[in-house]
Formats: C-alpha cells, sequence, structure tokens
C-alpha cells in the first residue's frame, strides 16, 4: 500500500504526521480453487478508491467542512460533546489551527453569548462564496443560554460577521441539537437557511429562517421524514447498535444531513438514524404561509441511501453520503444508481461533507466512540483526520443499484 506525506496539524499547532492511503488490488482467492470450494472462502474486505489524510487534529473532534475556491479550509469543532478550551470555529492556515473570524468569536470568554461561537457544528459555503455555519450553543453538561444557538454569515474577503440570527423559542427547544444548515438565496431579500435540529432528546425537525427579517419556524416536527426510526440498527466496528433512547448505545438522530440541487429548487435532508433520503421544493418550504399540512404532502421519499451523516451535492446535481456502516462515502448518481467513492477502515464515523470541482472532504470525529454509547468510557483515539477524495478516481469505483423505495 503506498502512502504520501501531505500535511498534519494539532488543533494548538503541533505539526502531525500525515499520510495517502490508496487501496491495493487485491487477487480474488476463489477463482484459483475448484468451484466446489470457492464459496467456503473469505474474499476480504479490500478497500475502494484513494484518499489522503489533509490534517489531523488533537483534541477537540472536528466537524463541519467548507473548503473556498481559492483552497481556504475552515472547520468546526463543536463543544457539545466535549466542552474544550480551544477554538470552535478554527481555519487552517500555515500549518495550524487560527481561531476564525478571530480569537474574541471563536475562543471561550465571558461574552454574551450572542457575541461569540459557543459550538460550531455545521457549515456551508453560498453561491456567493460566503461561510456560513451553525452554532448549536450547547456546552457539554449545559443548558443552551439565550443568544447560544444561531445561524452566522462570515464574509471571507473580510473575515468580517454579516449576519447573525438568534435561534429563539419556540423554534428552539430545550433539547435542540441545532446540526447543519444550507442557505438558499432564490427565496427572501436576502435568502433563507432551512436548518436541522436532530434533537439530543426526541424532538427533531427542520427549522426555516428568513435572513432578512429574521423570521423562523419549526416544520415537519411530527413527520417521519425528520424522526429516527424507532428499533432502528446500524452495525458500526461490528458492533450491533440499536437506537433506544432510554438506553443509549448509538446517536440519537432526527434530521442530521442536509444539502440543495445546484439550482437550489431542491432541499434534500435525511435522518441519522434512518436509511432513507427525502427532499421538498425549496418554494414550498420557504414559504412561510404554507402551514405542515402542506408541506407534509410535499415531502417526496427519494428510496434508501444508506445510514448517513453529511450530505453535499455537486454541480451536476449528484448527491454525496457518509457512510458509517461501511466506512464510506457513496454518491447518488443522476439516474439513481449509487457509487462506492472511497471505502476504507480508516474512514471511521464519516461526518462533515464538502464537495468541490475536484475532491470530496470529509471529517472523521469518532463520534460512534464517545463514552455515552460505551458504558461511560470514551473509546476515541486521537488524532481526528480530515480527509479528502479525488473526484478523478470515481470512474474506477465501484457502482450498484438504484435506490429502493
Amino acid at each position: 500500500m503506498k502512502r504520501r506525506l501531505l500535511m498534519g496539524l494539532g488543533l494548538g499547532g503541533t505539526i502531525a504526521a500525515a499520510a495517502r492511503a490508496k487501496a491495493a488490488t487485491h487477487a480474488d482467492p476463489a477463482t484459483e480453487l475448484p468451484p466446489s470450494q470457492g464459496v467456503t472462502i473469505d474474499r476480504g474486505y479490500g478497500p475502494i478508491g484513494d484518499f489522503e489524510v489533509v490534517a489531523r487534529f488533537t483534541g477537540p473532534g472536528p466537524s463541519g467542512i467548507v473548503v473556498l475556491p481559492d483552497q481556504r479550509m475552515f472547520v468546526g469543532f463543536p463543544r457539545h460533546a466535549n466542552d474544550h478550551d480551544g477554538a470552535t470555529l478554527g481555519e487552517l492556515k500555515d500549518g495550524r489551527i487560527v481561531p476564525y473570524p478571530d480569537a474574541a468569536w471563536s475562543l471561550p470568554s465571558d461574552r454574551a453569548p450572542a457575541q461569540r461561537l459557543i459550538s460550531v457544528h455545521g457549515m456551508t459555503m453560498d453561491r456567493r462564496g460566503r461561510l456560513w455555519l451553525i452554532d448549536d450553543g450547547k456546552r457539554a453538561g449545559h443548558p443552551i443560554p439565550e443568544g447560544a444557538a444561531k445561524v452566522v454569515g462570515i464574509d471571507p474577503a473580510t473575515n468580517a460577521i454579516f449576519k447573525t440570527v438568534v435561534l429563539k423559542a419556540p423554534v428552539l427547544l430545550p433539547d435542540s441539537h441545532m446540526n447543519d444548515l444550507r442557505i438558499d438565496l432564490t427565496h427572501g431579500a436576502e435568502g433563507t437557511a432551512f436548518v436541522t435540529d436532530s434533537s439530543f432528546g426526541t424532538s427533531p425537525a427542520l427549522v426555516v429562517v428568513d435572513l432578512a427579517t429574521g423570521r423562523q419556524r419549526r416544520v415537519l416536527a411530527d413527520h417521519p421524514s425528520t424522526h429516527a426510526e424507532p428499533g432502528f440498527m446500524a452495525v458500526v466496528e461490528g458492533r450491533p447498535l440499536v437506537y433506544d433512547p432510554k438506553h443509549p448505545t448509538f446517536i440519537v438522530g432526527g434530521a442530521d444531513g442536509i444539502t440543495l440541487s445546484p439550482d437550489s429548487r431542491t432541499v434534500y435532508y435525511s435522518a441519522l438514524t434512518s436509511r432513507r433520503l427525502y427532499s421538498l421544493p425549496t418554494e414550498t418550504l420557504a414559504n412561510f404561509a404554507l402551514d405542515d399540512g402542506v408541506l407534509a404532502k410535499a415531502v417526496r421519499d427519494e428510496g434508501e441511501k444508506g445510514v448517513a451523516d453529511g450530505l453535499a451535492t455537486d454541480d451536476q446535481g449528484r448527491l454525496y453520503t457518509t457512510n458509517f456502516e461501511h466506512d464510506a462515502i457513496f454518491r447518488r448518481e443522476l439516474d439513481g444508481t449509487f457509487t462506492t467513492i472511497v471505502r476504507d477502515p480508516r474512514i471511521l464515523s464519516p461526518d462533515g461533507i464538502f464537495v468541490d470541482g475536484r475532491y470530496v472532504y470529509c471529517t472523521l470525529g469518532q463520534w460512534n466512540r464517545l463514552a455515552t454509547f460505551n458504558g461511560g468510557k470514551d473509546m476515541r483515539v486521537e488524532p481526528y483526520d480530515l480527509i479528502r477524495v479525488p473526484l478523478t478516481d470515481a470512474a474506477t469505483a465501484t457502482a450498484y443499484g438504484p435506490a429502493s423505495k
């Protein structure tokens, strides 16, 4: 297996080793045996595709990722699982994590929650090249204070925050877990934010925010598309994990991944503890005059997509999903078939995902190893990786059939 050094760093600036992992070619032992013996041979679990470790982090685990056209990279380090004292939003710069947009906003302080970043989770880039993030407002072991949960827009050209919309009750619940977001600039005077609230409890929903007025509402809170599937089971690192909110061995997961079509006409979303993909016309979702009954009728079941955390789309309209059962990233083609872009046992708990014209970027936060899901023992092992997968390798990846509906 070939390896190539790329770049690595610790959250405090310590340079770490980085590696390039490439799939090896595996002979099929079954072809070397008589047919009667072939079915008894382990064909192995060979990796597929090629990936690079862009950076390795010590300290808190990464979540959201955005890469600008000029290759500036931004990473979120939420505090809801680990109340750390490092940057919650950082830029990878000269081999170090630099608090972004500055230390006053990104590091812990006594400033009011609305005037600093508490726990940056998901993030995205809009069609104007601006950075948007969702601050879930949650520190481990603490309730969400007033002003902490918010949608924040940053202009990378000036490194200045130009928009802050604080999420308030009844949109924000005590158990809310504002997870990820996408920005639709085709609806509303300044655009509309669509946010997934996966919930730290059992109250997930989608949240819609008019960025010009700050008007906001929860929708589809009682719809199956935003909820975890009862009795859902996933196999992660060989362990069968069953969703049970009363006895968690698996993360509580309502609406989680979200992405937009290239023309911003369609929003796609999925619950973490579900294998289904759903969509809605943005024209419908952004319309505050439509009630939940109308929205529910507009929800489209797009079929199975595997167990996914992050979602992303490219400019061709192809949809990318992480898959934490298979340590993989899949791509849903325009005809509904799926392609394995990369698969490797080192791609553990793929989380935040971002697609540009050349690469798929993904953070690996090892969330399944958190103490909450392992009898109180934190099983995570530093460092945490940020990887990228070259899209040129997609042609050699393995294709599968269309999703079932």
